[in-house]
């Protein structure tokens, strides 16, 4: 990383892709850490969408006695993490937190990555506002092109006054002091699926917030006949998929699966609100099928993958996700895939399963199906 001696792997390490696991918002975070450090030590830090870990190591390197809380949504980032201080042979106090968690030092000094959902960033805001003491200071680190006058009034409203400083490598450290007033997060709206007899409700960080996206919607619409025991719904988002697999298939059991917590948990409260038989619903926070019971074999996997990871661009947990799905089904089992016509999935599920039909397609969406043999 830099002029460091730390070896960073993004998670997993044996991802096809050749993207690194930190970037310049990280080198400058720890930059100024560093001179704020030699002012004012302080014993604790708290590290807020840390992706891959390479805040968290790079801190530890230079502070080994440095106890830190990380905070995050997704499960790919702490299990980066935990893969990246084994690596680099750093074994600092660490406390992981989900997202929805609150920070356990009221004193602590915060490091943040900016996250893509503005949305999602305003939910953490309100709670930094309802953890930390007044005058607490948030360093906040993202690129030079997003900072604007517009996002400096947002963390104002959320938090308190904000200053930006000068560009490092096109990033720039925003510098927000609380300004001692408790913000209350909004609740999560609730709304309808008529079409479905379904009623949703999303927490902020899970995609497609008040309506549903294309691509769930040709999936819905085209779901698999059979008598399917077991289903899993992976990256299941809200949940939505595996609601419909529930109503379709009422005596299978339901796996919902996601990188996102809280996706995990919108999906459970979906469960609960839409009134399905609890002992029905199983709920996993995880990177694909990675901690999966080998034995837990499923007949159907619904599947709609992101293409993108934070802010980059990749195809590669598409490809972990049928890998996984191929493991964890049953021989006959279907794995069935919504995706974007350009991602030419057909041509990586006919090399993973031998074989690839096409089921339904629209001019943007195509679903596809493939069985274990």
């Amino acid at each position: 990383m830099g002029e460091d001696t730390l070896t960073l792997h993004r998670y997993p390490q044996d991802q096809v892709s050749n993207l690194q696991a930190w970037d310049a918002g990280d080198e400058h975070l720890i930059n100024i850490f560093m001179t704020e450090m030699a002012s004012s030590p302080i014993a604790h830090c708290s590290l807020i969408n840390d992706q891959f870990g390479a805040l968290c190591c790079g801190l530890s390197r230079r502070f080994p006695e440095l106890a830190i809380s990380i905070q995050s949504d997704a499960k790919t980032s702490q299990l980066g993490i935990a893969q990246n201080l084994l690596a680099n042979c750093l074994n600092p106090k660490i406390t992981y937190l989900n997202a929805r968690a609150a920070l356990n030092q009221a004193d602590t000094q915060v490091l943040m990555k900016l996250p893509k959902n503005l949305n999602f960033f305003r939910e953490q805001l309100q709670q930094l506002s309802q953890s930390l003491v007044p005058g607490a200071k948030v360093l906040i680190a993202a690129k030079a092109k997003v900072i604007n006058a517009s996002l400096l009034a947002l963390i104002k409203e959320h938090f308190g006054e904000a200053s930006a400083s000068l560009t490092f490598k096109k990033t720039r450290v925003i510098t927000a002091i609380f300004d001692g007033r408790v913000r209350r997060a909004a609740t999560a709206k609730t709304w309808a699926v008529p079409e479905y007899q379904l009623t949703l409700t999303n927490l902020s960080n899970v995609f497609a917030s008040s309506k549903l996206d294309i691509g769930a919607r040709i999936m819905l619409d085209n779901m698999p006949s059979g008598d399917f025991g077991s289903v899993i719904d992976l990256g299941c988002g809200n949940g939505v998929l595996g609601l419909r697999a529930a109503q379709l298939y009422p005596k299978a059991h339901i796996y919902f699966v996601d990188d996102s917590e809280m996706a995990v948990a919108s999906a459970a409260d979906n469960w609960q609100m839409n009134q399905f038989e609890s002992e029905r619903g199983h709920f996993h926070w995880d990177d694909c099928l990675t901690h999966m019971a080998q034995e837990d074999v499923v007949d159907l996997v619904l599947c709609n993958p992101p293409f993108h990871q934070g802010e980059a661009i990749t195809d590669h947990i598409a490809w972990q996700m049928f890998v996984d799905a191929r493991k964890q089904l049953a021989k006959g089992g279907l794995l069935q895939v919504v995706g974007n016509r350009h991602l030419n999935y057909h041509v990586k599920l006919k090399r993973l399963f031998g074989n690839c039909q096409t089921a339904a397609s629209n001019g943007k969406f195509v679903i596809l199906r493939a069985v274990k043999s």
